[in-house]
C-alpha cells in the first residue's frame, strides 16, 4: 500500500521536502513510518522524542495501523476558516475582530496579540515566517474555541493566526473572549493561547542579522506523542489540555 507523508518545521529542512510517498506492507502502522525515515536521516534521531504525528489529520500513536493512501504528517513541537477560527497571510486587524465580537450583553472582551518582537535571546530579529498544517491546524483552532466555550461559560470567542511573513511589530495570533464577567474571560484567553502554543501544528521560522532557525517549540503534551500507545485521537477530545 502506498501513504503520502508530510513534513513541516524544523522535519522538512532535515529531510530536504516537504512531502513523499512511501510503498509500506499491508497492516503496517506509523512505527514502520519513522523508523523508515530514521535509517534514511539518522539526523532525525535527535527530534523523534519531541514530535508528534498525525494520521488524517488526527493525532496517532506509533502502534496506529494505516490504509492505503492516508495521509500521514510528522510535526515538530509547535510554535497555530469558518466559525470562531479563522487561519490567514492577511494583515490581522484587531479592532474589526473586536467590534464584531462584542455585543450588547457582555460585561468583558479580553484581547490577546502574538506580536513580532524585535529580538530573542539578544539575538536582532529581521522577521518571521510561519507555516501550518492548515487543514489540520484549523480543525483544531475550531476545536480549542468550542471547549472554551463550553468549559468556561464564555459567550464567544474568535481565533486569528497569520501564515507567511510577518514584520516586527505585526500580529501573528489574536484571540477575543467575550463575556459576561472578567473572570471567565480572562481564564479562557489564558487556557486558549497556552493549549493553542502546545497543540496546534504552527510553526516559526525566525530570521536573525546572523542567521536563521526554526523557533523551539514547547514539547507535545504526552497523550499527543506517538510513543504513547493512549494516543488515538485528537487533542480536542476532553482529557487533552495540560
Amino acid at each position: 500500500m502506498r501513504v503520502r507523508v508530510l513534513f513541516f518545521g524544523m522535519l522538512k529542512d532535515l529531510v530536504g521536502k516537504s512531502s513523499d510517498s512511501l510503498e509500506l506492507p499491508e497492516g503496517a502502522s506509523v512505527r514502520d513510518v519513522l523508523e523508515h525515515y530514521l535509517s534514511r536521516v539518522p539526523k532525525l534521531k535527535t527530534s523523534l522524542t519531541s514530535i508528534a504525528v498525525a494520521v488524517n489529520q488526527q493525532y496517532a500513536s506509533a502502534e496506529t495501523k494505516l490504509k492505503s493512501d492516508d495521509e500521514v504528517a510528522l510535526l515538530p513541537p509547535v510554535s497555530g476558516g469558518s466559525g470562531k477560527a479563522l487561519i490567514t497571510r492577511d494583515v490581522i486587524r484587531t479592532s474589526d475582530v473586536l467590534s464584531r465580537i462584542k455585543q450588547g450583553e457582555d460585561g468583558a472582551a479580553v484581547v490577546f496579540e502574538g506580536v513580532v518582537r524585535n529580538q530573542t535571546r539578544e539575538r536582532k530579529t529581521l522577521y518571521l515566517d510561519y507555516e501550518a498544517y492548515e487543514e489540520m491546524a484549523l480543525e483544531q483552532l475550531e476545536s480549542l474555541a468550542q471547549r472554551a466555550l463550553k468549559e468556561f461559560a464564555v459567550r464567544d470567542v474568535a481565533i486569528v493566526h497569520r501564515l507567511g511573513r510577518l514584520e516586527i511589530g505585526e500580529t501573528s495570533v489574536l484571540i477575543v473572549v467575550a463575556s459576561a464577567h472578567r473572570a471567565a474571560a480572562f481564564d479562557a484567553c489564558r487556557w486558549l493561547i497556552d493549549t493553542l502554543k502546545r497543540t496546534v501544528p504552527i510553526w516559526k521560522k525566525e530570521y536573525f542579522e546572523d542567521g536563521v532557525v526554526w523557533a523551539d517549540g514547547e514539547p507535545f503534551p504526552p497523550e499527543i506523542h506517538p510513543e504513547n500507545d493512549s494516543c488515538s485521537g485528537s487533542p480536542g477530545k476532553e482529557d487533552a489540555s495540560k
